[in-house]
């Protein structure tokens, strides 16, 4: 097996090098995360037969985890579920039953051992039980032999308590439906929190009994009723994954002012905000009593609802400039010796916290809330950058990363891969400092993503991230990383994660009359525009539908990547140059069976710089591997034309980018 970064005191390597001979083609086992410690030997388990469970000392979510191992199983070999004797002996040891409110730090380590004979799972708390599952569910393979699964003893446990993702369910309302399939997700990678956005600007999204002008005026009839709620939070616990609720304040508060007009710091806003033409996003206002009331009388009752330990107010991106402008909130900042925004914030932040702490729950908030004033238990997210995560830990706050980890920004596996929470200025913190950061979370804002798309744009992505949260840190390879993400990103589609299918589906959808293969010829070599291009370029709204082929295809083209990394090695190896021209070949030529459809669709004209532009590339390709082939030298004029096509083909069209252009760019500046 390939060197995949593990340290040789917590991996043994010798026994892994073994690997690629076994009996059971377990050329590189496809676990992700990757284990603490994992031992492979010689041998594997027939499966061929269900295993016969023996269960001690469970609870209800060990009963879930066998309940689910089984039911996958089935469904991922095809041998049928049945009971009766015949299978191998699964023996789980649960030496206690856990908390009953899922919490922070609870330990999730287990201990897998599987031989030709049986197999044995044992951990110290249900959670345990729970990923240990995962684990062996991702190493249930086809074999000569059958269904099978590797001889090995893995020791596990994660290197961050404190693994999430935030999914924003303010901008595009996601229906529970969609929430728990992706909880599915997460626990299939051992993620253990989802962060839920609640309200923003757009839109307020639980039901209130107490301040029921939210529902009523703010959510424009789409929100999660308690009764969802309660039944998410306990789907989310059978799962292991704990629910973080947050309600932004005082900035993104439109929805609050909108049902109840008297909190705003003026001017107060006419309607929900439904595009960018909505200007005016006034904060609360601070100063107001009226302000504490209604959010005393709110969280009291959110702190009611979601059970776990830590609350989330926002905090972030206060425009103070609203503020500044009210001569009544300038002149009691005066009264009471308040500097300015900043302070005025730290001011409510501290009156909120009292609010939380009354009700036993810990504040957390955007890294905008951090102020030395602040309680010690304040936890700190981080998502303008590592400073101020290190500052936060500094400070004496325990803090989480997300910068680096926006999903939303479209950025490919392998970046968010590299992130890691303890570089930079981290590195340098004392031990108990670093001790302070507990993990990170991904974040999907939503201005772009509707049900159909969420999934795509989580997944599989959202697994390397995962990968770097549990697995020790010296887990690095990238190649490794995307092999074994390849077939996570296949298995997921067994919990009925429609990242693949509703791509495709949309795909269809757009083609019309066109041959669909034409269109994913051309999608193959595209990806969305990164970061911040697309606001742009196109305005945001909440009532433009997102159909077009920039919302179908995946933030990062699979095809695209892998023709990059053949190309990198087609130039000193002629072996793989026929792959590569016949690729080349299908790029150049897709564009003049294409063409014709474009201009009888709204959703397909747009597309044709893109389409010439891919074919233009092509053509490029194919005339510098010639001149690699031949030995010939280019005359400087003619690689002059050639990289003049691949810059003019790099300028994003209709909200997205031919991703191949660096590799072409590669294949000229390799001409003799």
């Amino acid at each position: 097996m390939r060197e995949i970064g593990m340290k040789a005191k917590t991996f043994r390597v010798a026994i892994l090098l073994l690997s690629s001979v076994l009996c059971c083609n377990a050329a590189e086992l496809h676990l992700m995360p990757w284990p603490a410690q994992l031992e492979q030997r010689p041998g594997f388990l027939n499966l061929n037969q269900p295993p016969q469970f023996e269960v001690s000392g469970a609870d209800e979510r060990v009963t879930y985890a066998v309940r689910h191992f089984s039911e996958q199983l089935s469904a991922r070999t095809g041998v049928p579920l049945r009971s009766g004797n015949g299978g191998p002996p699964f023996v789980i040891h649960c030496k206690s039953s856990g908390a009953k409110i899922q919490t922070l730090g609870e330990d999730e380590s287990y201990q897998l051992n599987v031989d030709e004979k049986k197999i044995e799972l044992t951990a110290d708390n249900p959670l345990g039980i729970l990923r240990g599952v995962e684990t062996l569910l991702q190493l249930v393979q086809p074999g000569v032999q059958g269904w099978t699964i590797p001889d090995v003893q893995i020791n596990d446990h994660p290197r961050f308590a404190w693994r999430g993702l935030m999914i924003d369910t303010s901008r595009h309302f996601m229906p529970v439906e969609i929430l728990k399939r992706n909880i599915d997700g997460m626990a299939a990678v051992k993620l253990n929190i989802l962060h839920l956005h609640l309200s923003d600007d757009e839109g307020f999204r639980v039901e209130s009994r107490r301040c029921r002008k939210f529902q009523a005026l703010a959510s424009d009839g789409a929100f999660y009723t308690q009764s969802q709620i309660r039944d998410l939070i306990a789907y989310a616990r059978e799962r292991g994954i704990r629910i973080v609720p947050e309600f932004d304040v005082p900035g993104h508060s439109v929805s609050w002012q909108v049902a109840y007009p008297e909190l705003s710091s003026l001017p107060l806003p006419s309607r929900l905000v439904r595009d960018d033409t909505d200007h005016d996003r006034p904060p609360l206002d601070p100063t107001l009593e009226s302000t504490y009331k209604l959010l005393g009388k709110f969280f009291g009752e959110m702190t009611a609802l979601f059970p776990d330990k830590y609350f989330h107010i926002g905090g972030d991106e206060v425009d103070g400039k609203y503020w500044d402008k009210n001569e009544r909130i300038q002149a009691w900042m005066h009264a009471h010796n308040i500097k300015d925004d900043h302070a005025l914030q730290a001011y409510f932040n501290k009156r909120v916290q009292a609010i939380l702490a009354k009700h036993g729950k810990r504040m957390e908030g955007w890294d905008e809330i951090l102020s030395p004033d602040l309680p010690q238990d304040t936890l700190v997210q981080s998502w303008r950058g590592p400073e101020t995560l290190a500052s936060a830990a500094k400070m004496g706050f325990q803090t989480l990363l997300s910068a680096g980890w926006y999903l939303d920004l479209m950025y490919p596996a392998s970046q968010h891969y590299a992130v890691e929470p303890l570089s930079g200025e981290s590195a340098s913190l004392a031990q108990a400092e670093q001790a302070r950061i507990i993990g990170g979370e991904a974040a999907q804002w939503a201005e772009y993503v509707t049900p159909e798309i969420l999934d795509n744009r989580l997944w599989p992505r959202l697994a390397a991230i995962a990968e770097r949260l549990w697995s020790p840190a010296s887990v690095t390879d990238q190649a490794s990383m995307y092999r074994r993400l390849a077939v996570v990103n296949r298995d997921l589609e067994w919990l009925d994660l429609t990242h693949r299918t509703n791509s495709q589906r949309m795909i269809d959808r757009i083609a019309g009359d066109a041959p669909v293969d034409l269109l994913e010829t051309l999608a193959s070599a595209l990806e969305p525009v990164k970061e911040y291009g697309r606001g742009r370029t196109e305005s945001f709204s909440t009532q433009i539908p997102l159909n077009r082929l920039v919302d179908a295809i995946p933030p990062e083209s699979d095809p695209a990547r892998r023709f990059t990394e053949l190309t990198a090695s087609a130039v000193h190896d002629p072996s793989l140059r026929p792959e590569l021209r016949k690729q080349l070949l299908q790029w150049r030529d897709n564009d003049a069976k294409l063409q014709s459809f474009l201009p009888g669709s709204v959703f397909l004209s747009d597309l044709a710089p893109l389409s010439h532009d891919l074919s233009a590339l092509g053509s490029v390709g194919l005339e510098a591997l010639d001149t690699i082939e031949s030995g010939q030298p280019m005359a400087q004029e003619k690689r002059s034309q050639q990289l003049a096509i691949v810059e003019a083909s790099s300028a994003p069209h209709a909200e997205m980018m031919i991703v191949i252009v660096p590799a072409i760019r590669h294949l000229v500046e390799a001409q003799p």
